[in-house]
């Protein structure tokens, strides 16, 4: 995503109207470089007018940070058009805006810089961008102790944690209803729910359901919530952030499977199954998971293994699941598995399956068919994101009937292109359960900062911490910007790459936010029974899951970049 100069219309006084500009023109200036070293990278490993997978993989790094650098000047672009339209109504989204390009700009250029000689760009020239006026302007004035400190000194002052939405009347009354629900219901259960590895209880579960917290991407015709007519991403991630904000793996990610399952169904399956299943999953009377990593193959997708063999009447399951989320309470695995023998066959050998089991409470399960097919399964301990319990799930000769394989004989084959839209809504959905965590996480920084005194006076009355607030009030306000762009792209068909991007870097974000978080606590911080220890074990999951960090900013991001080069 790239919004060019023009894009940031001038708004409020004169003065915000240059700066704005002053942003835009130092980021077009840094973004000129990189376009010079992806069109480098793309000469390097181009042959015979194709792209080498095995050239790129001999400039991993540099294609990693490439991408980095991509990603912190997108969200640098949503910053800052927020700003020219939220400026109006506070002046701090405008500053928020400004601090973060003046410390995302040198960070971008540091990472070109370091790159200089394997990506061929003139290395004067890179380091020539730090004492470019504009550049340096920018630094100068945006980014120096006194303008962080002053932000973070606003925001205590204020006691809000949050700047102007900008979503409009409709999308506020939904977040303000899921807002609440997660104060009310969620937030009194999560820590306990954590300490103890508890499963969501049914006090969530419920009421989660009858807000139509499952259907949010199931069309209306179908029990959900999501126009018929139109696709709404900005409403899921909306929801998504309230209640990641309560708890990331008690309610924030009740939402991922239940997408991903019926962009599948909506994409790939029949009428009948959709009518089946679709009712089923928005109302949340069944309950599902998502099976498709495998234990020699987390992103690799196209190298899965999990043998489904046809016979009378449907196929049998033989292979083993990792990292299946929500397996012990779901009555249903959307499974991906290996329906074509011929191994060359790759990705286009995979199809997809509804496959039902009895739920199943606690960190095991084990069900066996009356004919003699077994499905079990065992919940991995984790660090943190608890509450849903991810499993290793074995399949053992387990009968799935014909109408179990999503599409019918049309879909043999197919499964992973029917998994494809449902990844890019689980990445942008990601990002929102970043800014969730990061969200609480800063709440719950900035009550401390307020309260705590050391040495005759407030933790938040220091410098330092009230730099360490405006850096991350400047984050969060950035990451969350950036995921409203990105689905608002999404909804008028687009943001594919874009949904990766913003994953990218909402996920990195929110360790260094719940870091800080914990560190403004010291050493309750470290406690267990503070909050903040727990959002920090939570962001740790968030660059890992729905695309590991590394595949997305090589095999997604950097490729494209350098194919569009």
């Amino acid at each position: 995503m790239s919004h060019t100069q023009e894009a940031v219309m001038p708004s409020g006084s004169d003065a915000e109207s240059l700066a704005l500009a002053l942003a835009q023109r130092s980021l077009e200036k840094v973004r000129q470089q990189l376009g010079l070293a992806l069109k480098n990278l793309k000469g390097f490993c181009t042959v015979d007018g194709h792209l080498s997978a095995g050239l790129l993989d001999r400039h991993q790094l540099s294609c990693y940070e490439a991408a980095f650098c991509a990603a912190e000047l997108s969200a640098c672009d949503a910053v800052c058009h927020y700003a020219a339209e939220a400026g109006v109504e506070d002046e701090l989204a405008r500053e928020v805006a400004l601090a973060f390009c003046a410390e995302a700009v040198p960070s971008a250029i540091q990472r070109l810089l370091a790159r200089a000689g394997d990506t061929g760009l003139d290395r004067a020239a890179v380091i020539g961008l730090y004492s470019d006026n504009d550049i340096q302007q920018l630094i100068e004035d945006f980014a120096s102790s006194d303008f962080l400190a002053s932000i973070g000194a606003t925001v205590a002052a204020r006691g809000s944690a949050r700047l102007p939405s900008m979503l409009g009347e409709e999308k506020e009354m939904v977040r303000d209803m899921f807002a609440r629900f997660a104060t009310d219901v969620v937030m009194p259960l999560a820590g306990e729910i954590h300490r103890q590895d508890l499963d969501i209880p049914d006090e969530i579960l419920k009421p989660a359901a009858e807000l139509g917290c499952f259907g949010i991407s199931i069309p209306e015709r179908f029990g959900g919530l999501l126009p018929d007519d139109k696709p709404d991403s900005l409403g899921m991630i909306v929801v998504t952030e309230e209640l990641s904000r309560a708890s990331l793996g008690a309610a924030g990610s009740l939402i991922t499977r239940p997408e991903i399952a019926a962009k599948a169904l909506l994409q790939g399956g029949t009428a009948e199954q959709q009518q089946e299943w679709l009712p089923r999953i928005a109302s949340g009377e069944t309950l599902c998971a998502i099976a498709i990593t495998e234990p020699d193959y987390g992103s690799d997708v196209a190298s899965l293994g999990l043998k489904a063999t046809q016979v009378k009447d449907g196929w049998v399951l033989n292979g083993s699941k990792t990292w299946c989320t929500f397996a012990g309470k779901a009555g249903m695995l959307l499974t991906m598995a290996r329906s074509e023998p011929d191994p060359a066959l790759g990705h286009r050998g995979l199809s997809l399956f509804l496959v039902e089991k009895p739920p199943a409470s606690g960190h095991e399960f084990h069900h066996q068919q009356p004919a003699g097919g077994v499905i079990s399964g065992k919940a991995i301990a984790t660090l943190g994101y608890r509450g849903m319990h991810s499993y290793d799930v074995f399949f053992e000769d387990y009968f799935v009937p014909a109408d179990g394989l999503i599409g019918g004989e049309k879909g043999r084959g197919q499964g992973f292109y029917f998994t494809m839209a449902g990844f890019a809504g689980g990445r942008i959905q990601t990002a929102a359960r970043a800014t969730g965590v990061m969200q609480a996480a800063f709440e719950k920084a900035l009550s401390y900062a307020k309260d705590r005194k050391v040495f005759g006076k407030a933790v938040g009355d220091y410098q330092l911490t009230q730099v360490k607030l405006g850096r991350m009030m400047s984050t969060l306000t950035a990451s969350r910007q950036f995921s409203y762009a990105v689905a608002r792209l999404m909804d008028e068909g687009g943001g594919q790459v874009e949904a990766s991007l913003v994953k990218l870097f909402t996920c990195r974000s929110a360790e260094r936010v719940t870091r800080e978080a914990m560190q403004i606590h010291g050493g309750m911080g470290y406690a267990e029974e503070t909050d903040v220890s727990r959002y920090f074990v939570d962001a740790r999951v968030l660059p890992i899951f729905e695309g590991a960090e590394e595949t997305l900013a090589l095999k997604v991001i950097a490729r494209n970049l350098v194919a569009q080069a």
